[in-house]
């Protein structure tokens, strides 16, 4: 996100957001503004969330993120072993996130020298989470994860449903404990699978929206093709575009779960 976004978006969001986000689709920790966009936003009263594949983390990434004040970091950890892990990290390294999580870690603890020359040690508020989707590649692992999370590094566990593209006669990740899916089998065929129902209505388009690198306003992290902008935060004010009439009638239409991508939600 370029600099001119990024302070017309926390120019914008700082007087009615709790909670800020530095993810949607890409790897955050692409952007080396990322630290200092982290503390804006902190000084500013915002939560700050961010989530990364840790394929990109230096043990001084590690530590700037933990000196800028954010809340809470999701490493994506899919296994425990390289096998199990790149069956859906394609070409990920797992040592890389084992890595990260020992950085992130140790970065929580700074150390400091007081004009006595006494060491001293201040606590990061740092919350690391790690993450883990529920495959068939790796759900003889679940029960290691529950014991080993904390030895890794990670503060919390996260189990998660996997999001699947090819799913309609079944898919190799699919785990074989359907409860742990979101695709279940059809009425009419047990070899076809459908996703499973969702609920109408959706908190997500009155508590908050997705702005992307280049301002556009989205409903929420499913637009992922920008198909249901509401306008542009460097043409008009936040406040503007998010009860313009593109953002009623979207709304009106998930009530009735008429958008393809309230199809594809989870939530």
């Amino acid at each position: 996100m370029p600099r001119s976004v990024w302070e017309r978006t926390l120019g914008e969001i700082k007087t009615c957001a709790h909670t800020v986000q530095f993810y949607f689709q890409g790897e955050p920790l692409l952007n080396k503004d990322l630290p200092q966009m982290i503390r804006e936003a902190h000084e500013a009263g915002l939560y700050t969330v961010v989530s990364t594949n840790a394929q990109a983390m230096t043990p001084e990434v590690a530590k700037a993120l933990a000196a800028s004040g954010l809340d809470r970091i999701i490493v994506s950890m899919d296994g425990l072993t390289q096998e199990s892990y790149g069956a859906y990290r394609v070409g990920g390294d797992i040592e890389k996130v084992k890595k990260a999580l020992q950085w992130l870690q140790e970065a929580k603890s700074v150390r400091g020298l007081s004009a006595q020359r006494s060491v001293f040690r201040q606590r990061s508020g740092l919350t690391i989470e790690l993450q883990v989707l529920r495959l068939r590649t790796n759900e003889h692992e679940w029960d290691e994860f529950k014991r080993v999370y904390k030895s890794l590094g990670a503060d919390r566990l996260v189990f998660k449903t996997a999001q699947l593209y090819d799913y309609t006669h079944g898919h190799p990740l699919m785990p074989s404990d359907l409860r742990y899916s979101r695709y279940v089998p059809d009425s009419q065929s047990a070899t076809t699978f459908r996703r499973r129902p969702v609920s109408k209505g959706c908190f997500r388009v009155w508590s908050g929206a997705v702005i992307t690198t280049t301002g556009e306003v989205l409903p929420c992290c499913y637009d992922k093709a920008h198909e249901h902008s509401f306008g542009n935060i460097m043409d008009a004010p936040l406040r503007e575009i998010y009860n313009n009439g593109k953002a009623r009638a979207f709304r009106r239409a998930a009530l009735a779960h008429k958008p393809q991508i309230c199809h594809e939600c989870w939530k």
